[in-house]
């Protein structure tokens, strides 16, 4: 599918879906998580780490993610390794990233009315 050209009713249930997923992604430690799992998949011990958080913190964010299906996993013995579900995913949180990038460097309206 074609994002850039398949149009959606605004009625369609997938405007609600999507909102699901912004929410999803709309906390600090969730964005992080998917940014840190762009790369490669993890433990929720590797995850904790790199974030300065303690793993049953970080394990219910990786819950709440699971249940959206913005995350899956996979077992290997005792452990559970995290990935993004698919690239959407990934590109979904860079593009917001960049999107804040250029709020804060571009000047805002109310700097051009002041000059």
């Amino acid at each position: 599918m074609n994002a850039d050209k398949q149009s959606f009713d605004l009625n369609n249930e997938y405007i609600d879906l999507a909102v699901e997923v912004f929410s999803m992604l709309a906390d600090p430690t969730r964005l992080r998580i998917v940014m840190i799992l762009n790369d490669s998949e993890r433990s929720v011990n590797e995850i904790a780490g790199m974030l300065g958080k303690q793993p049953a913190s970080v394990s219910q964010h990786l819950a709440k993610l699971r249940m959206a299906r913005i995350v899956q996993t996979r077992q290997e013995g005792q452990r559970v390794f995290y990935r993004v579900a698919n690239e959407h995913v990934s590109q979904l949180a860079i593009d917001a990233l960049y999107q804040a990038c250029l709020l804060y460097t571009s000047p805002s309206p109310r700097d051009a009315t002041l000059s």
